[in-house]
């Protein structure tokens, strides 16, 4: 289907998705929940997409909920879940982990609240030097344990900055945003885009089964509650992706000191 709030421009086999509200620094409007909860659903059984980039356009990535359109609307909020707005917003961060491609994001300007929660919800985080990210929530009388905040920012950058940034609400810019580890490199906003391709090209690098495989393993991982757990998923995946003849098409490759011809399975 076509979409209103952002645009899909499709290169190879990623899609480079730009939210599109510039005038309101592309704030979550209803009907972007709507659309991005139609988008990352249908990832789940697209071959063809392998990877996705997920930007915003205009000054900023993300500012948040669109909090004047959401105090006008209340009538018109989808029941979603049991939880209203609530239910519905959280399903898209849950699609983006449930999408077997691993996610880019390119952030400049302000992140804030769910447009946070959509950076942390990515595989790949890259920061402009203008980004900063904070968890707005608790600045609107809300907790700040919202849209799977609590879940990944601890993971991300470890329990004690996961509470001061979710306590305060204080803004993470990008040069402490690369010493946590909450992004993987700070680049001149100029760069983002040029900087994400070569992550695009090495994760395309790889074969189609790898690369979901890697996503579903690694998520699993992170919450298993043992190593033998863990490495049960791995030894799956591995006899899976051994199956396969992108397998003996790579291990060729490899040998023949060429690049790689993989399929689409």
């Amino acid at each position: 289907m076509g979409y209103e709030t952002f645009t899909v421009e499709k290169r190879d086999g990623a899609d480079w998705v730009t939210l599109n509200r510039p005038e309101v620094l592309n704030a979550i409007s209803l009907q972007m929940v709507r659309e991005l909860n139609d988008y990352f659903g249908g990832l789940f059984h697209d071959r063809d997409t392998r990877v996705v980039v997920l930007r915003g356009a205009g000054k900023a990535f993300c500012a948040g909920l669109d909090i004047k359109e959401r105090a006008e609307n209340r009538d018109a909020i989808p029941f979603a879940g049991g939880f209203s707005f609530q239910g519905y917003l959280a399903d898209v961060y849950i699609k983006m982990r449930r999408c077997p491609q691993p996610i880019v994001s390119l952030v400049h300007g302000a992140a804030c609240g769910g447009g946070f929660s959509f950076v942390l919800a990515s595989d790949i985080r890259i920061a402009g030097e203008s980004a900063k990210m904070n968890a707005a929530f608790i600045k609107l009388g809300l907790s700040a344990c919202d849209m799977g905040c609590s879940y990944f920012l601890p993971r991300l950058v470890g329990t004690s900055v996961a509470s001061e940034l979710m306590l305060t609400g204080r803004f993470i810019h990008a040069p402490r945003a690369l010493a946590t580890g909450l992004v993987s490199e700070v680049v001149p906003d100029a760069d983002l885009d040029a900087t994400a391709q070569g992550y695009v090209d090495d994760l395309l690098a790889a074969s189609p089964m790898g690369l979901r495989m890697t996503k579903e393993g690694l998520n699993l991982a992170i919450d298993a509650p043992s190593l033998e757990a863990a490495m049960a998923i791995e030894n799956r995946n591995q006899l899976m992706t051994s199956a396969s003849p992108n397998f003996r098409e790579g291990m060729q490759a490899f040998l023949e000191k060429r690049k790689p011809n993989y399929v689409v399975e």
